[in-house]
């Protein structure tokens, strides 16, 4: 491991490990979305992942290097949505408890979808202390293992994997996005293209209203999330200090963009794609529109990390 970062070999590893257990994703591509923004857009759908999200790439290979003993207990975690879902759904594989703390303002699709892969659900106040809390009072009860949302190198590599593919399932590309919130997907994003695709820089998005990585990139220390407010709610998270490092490393620049521009870009991969996303999904799409002025006629690729809307709730 370069600076105990994960390697190219722990990332092919966990794609070997996983990959009976999730889809590998279809590119899809748009030619009015192409013809919008002056390059060619290759669109990596993790949308159409199991659990409708990446988060069950990373969820699955920490599942997978549990020993036997471990296993026993279960895993446990805290989360507002989708890495709920993905955790549940490895436990319900693997044929292990899983404890799950959910912020009571979590959606009630992402709850539901939890309690339906079987795990138990414990509700909290929507704050990070009493997430933390109430998970610490879960492992203190059942012995579980608490496998962090992205602040762990096997959930890094996990999340590798949807580049890697992406790189193996495209020409050369320029530039990939990814959205940024705790990190995982981004940091393994930036690994994988060092690793698998060095001439490719990547780009993050961030909500302007949870823009902590922003602040944090250019100061050049962590700046934690104070009060995040945006409809991506997947981006709600602090960026994790084992995820920093690997994104300052690798990543070229973090654009944000606002919760308009975030439905607008939401609104023209509905429309134009056929294909629903998540808030959160919209994001690096939003940032890609705001900066193609520096990327005409390239080739940029875009993870589309989800689409568990509450279909309720949308934005237009």
């Amino acid at each position: 491991m370069e600076n105990n970062f994960p390697s190219r070999e722990d990332i092919n590893n966990a794609h070997q490990q996983i990959s009976p257990f999730i889809h590998c994703t279809p590119v899809l591509k748009s030619s009015a979305i192409n013809e919008m923004l002056g390059l060619e857009v290759f669109f990596k759908c993790e949308n159409f992942q199991k659990i409708g999200a990446f988060k069950i790439r990373g969820a699955t290979n920490a599942v997978l290097k549990l020993s036997e003993e471990e296993k026993k207990y279960g895993i446990a975690t805290h989360s507002s949505g989708n890495h709920a879902q993905a955790i549940a759904y490895s436990a319900k594989v693997n044929h292990i408890p899983a404890y799950i703390v959910m912020p009571k303002t979590a959606p009630k699709v992402k709850v539901n979808a939890v309690k339906g892969y079987g795990a138990k659900v414990v509700m909290c106040e929507p704050n990070l202390q009493a997430r933390e809390e109430g998970l610490k009072k879960v492992v203190e009860d059942t012995g579980a293992r608490f496998i962090h949302p992205y602040n762990d190198y096997e959930i890094i590599s996990g999340q590798a994997t949807a580049a890697k593919e992406l790189i193996e399932q495209t020409d050369v590309l320029h530039i990939i996005m990814a959205p940024v919130g705790g990190g995982g997907l981004l940091a393994g994003t930036a690994l994988s293209a060092h690793y698998f695709s060095p001439q490719t820089k990547v780009i993050a998005g961030e909500p302007k209203g949870a823009d902590d990585a922003y602040q944090s990139f250019k100061a050049g220390s962590l700046i934690p999330s104070d009060k995040p407010n945006t409809i991506a709610d997947g981006l709600l998270t602090s960026v994790g200090e084992k995820n920093f490092p690997i994104i300052q490393k690798f990543v070229e620049d973090i654009i944000t963009v606002s919760d308009e521009e975030i439905v607008a870009a939401m609104r023209i991969i509905w429309e134009r794609m056929k294909i629903i996303i998540e808030p959160s999904s919209a994001v690096p799409f939003a940032s890609l529109i705001k900066i193609k002025e520096n990327f005409q006629g390239q080739k940029a690729g875009i993870i589309l990390s989800g689409g568990n809307v509450d279909l309720g709730k949308l934005p237009f």
